[in-house]
C-alpha cells in the first residue's frame, strides 16, 4: 500500500520532510479495524511529531492523528463495527498514523462517521472533539444539561483554533455563557460565529477583559493556548470551587498555591491518555464520537473544516503542515482523495 512519512526531523520546506513509499499491508489483531483511508486532517501533534527529534530513522515513520474512511476487515473480537462502515477517528500515538492508504486502529476510538459530512470534513472532527468533549465534561466536570449551569461562565483560551471552535460550541450547548479568546479580525468573526457570547483578545490583559465583560470570576477556564503565559491570568479569574483544565504542557514551573485559597481544581486533557494506556473506559471515545456524529448530522455542531486540499499526496501533506505550523490557522485543514 502507499504511505507517506520521514525519516528526518527536516523542515517542512525540505520535499524529504515527507515522502511517498510503499509498505505492505497490515493484518488486524482481535479489537483492530483495517480502513481504507480517503481523507485525513492535520494538527499541531502532527507537525510536533515530525519535526521534534533527531538522527535518522531506519524505516519511515507513519504519522496522521485524524482520518476518515472506510472498514475493510475485523478482528476476531470485533462487535462495534462491520466492513463497509464508514467511519471517522484520531487513533493512537502508538501506532502507525493514518498518513497511509490502509491503517489499523482499535474499534474502542472509532466512530461511525457523520452521514451529511464529506469525507474531508469529517476527517476534521474527531481529534478536536475528543479533546473538547473530554476537557469539558470529563476534566472540568461540566453537566451537559444545559438547565444545570444557568448563570456559570467559561472562559476559552484559543478560541478560534480547531479544539477552541468544538469546545465553544460545545460549552454554549451545555447552557454556558462562552467567553472566548482570538486576537485577528478572523478569528474573532470565525469564534462568533460558533458560539462565543464575548470575545477577548488573548494578547492583551485577560482578567481585565474579562472584568470589562462584567465577570470578576469565571466557573472555568480551558486553556488551549500556551499555559506558561497565561496561568496567572486563569488562577486569578477562576472562581472559588472552580476548575481549570489545559491542553499544553508547561515549559516552566507553574504555581499550583495559586489555586490553595480558592480550593480550585487543575487537571490536564490529553486526548490520547485513554489508547496510550488501554483504560479500562477506552470505548468511552468510541461513545464519544458517535454522539458528535449525531449532533454534527442533526446540525446542531458544525463542523470545523476551514481549508481542503486535492488529492492525498506528500506535497499537499507538506502543504497542510505548513499551513498548521504557521500559527495562524482558524479551524482545520484536510486533505482527501489518494492520487
Amino acid at each position: 500500500m502507499k504511505a507517506i512519512g520521514f525519516t528526518e526531523h527536516l523542515p517542512i520546506n525540505n520535499p524529504r520532510s515527507l515522502f511517498e513509499f510503499q509498505t505492505p499491508l497490515p493484518e488486524p489483531r482481535p479489537h483492530d479495524l483495517l480502513v481504507k483511508v480517503t481523507a485525513v486532517a492535520v494538527n499541531p501533534v502532527d507537525t510536533y511529531v515530525r519535526k521534534g527529534g533527531r538522527g535518522k530513522l531506519k524505516s519511515p515513520k507513519i504519522i496522521g492523528y485524524d482520518a476518515c474512511g472506510t472498514v475493510t476487515k475485523v478482528g476476531t473480537a470485533v462487535s462495534l463495527f462491520h466492513p463497509g462502515d464508514r467511519v471517522f477517528y484520531a487513533g493512537s500515538i502508538l501506532r502507525p498514523g493514518s498518513n497511509s492508504e490502509y491503517q489499523l486502529v482499535d474499534e474502542r476510538i472509532v466512530g461511525h462517521a457523520p452521514h451529511t459530512l464529506s469525507d474531508a470534513q469529517a476527517a476534521a472532527m474527531p481529534l478536536t472533539s475528543l479533546t473538547a468533549y473530554e476537557a469539558l465534561f470529563e476534566q472540568l466536570g461540566i453537566d451537559r444539561r444545559p438547565q444545570k449551569n444557568a448563570g456559570k461562565t467559561i472562559l476559552i483560551i484559543n478560541g478560534a483554533g480547531g479544539v477552541g471552535s468544538v469546545a465553544t460550541q460545545l460549552a454554549r450547548l451545555a447552557g454556558l455563557t462562552v467567553i472566548a479568546t482570538a486576537s485577528r479580525p478572523a478569528g474573532v468573526k470565525w469564534t462568533k460565529e460558533h458560539g462565543a457570547h464575548f470575545v477577548v483578545n488573548h494578547h492583551q490583559d485577560l482578567v481585565k477583559q474579562v472584568h470589562a465583560r462584567g465577570y470578576q470570576y469565571v466557573d472555568y477556564v480551558l486553556g488551549l493556548s500556551s499555559i506558561d503565559d497565561h496561568w496567572q491570568e486563569m488562577c486569578q479569574l477562576i472562581k472559588p470551587n472552580g476548575a481549570i483544565s489545559s491542553i499544553t504542557e508547561n515549559r516552566r514551573p507553574i504555581n499550583l498555591r495559586l489555586l490553595t485559597k480558592k480550593r480550585a481544581h487543575f487537571a490536564w486533557e490529553w486526548m490520547y491518555t485513554k489508547s496510550y494506556y488501554s483504560t479500562p473506559d477506552m470505548v468511552t471515545q468510541h461513545q464519544i464520537l458517535d454522539r458528535v456524529a449525531q449532533l454534527l448530522d442533526e446540525r446542531v455542531l458544525t463542523c470545523t473544516l476551514s481549508k481542503e486540499l486535492i488529492p492525498l499526496n506528500a506535497a499537499n501533506l507538506r502543504k497542510a503542515h505548513q499551513l498548521v505550523e504557521g500559527g495562524h490557522m482558524i479551524g482545520k485543514v484536510a486533505i482527501a482523495g489518494w492520487e
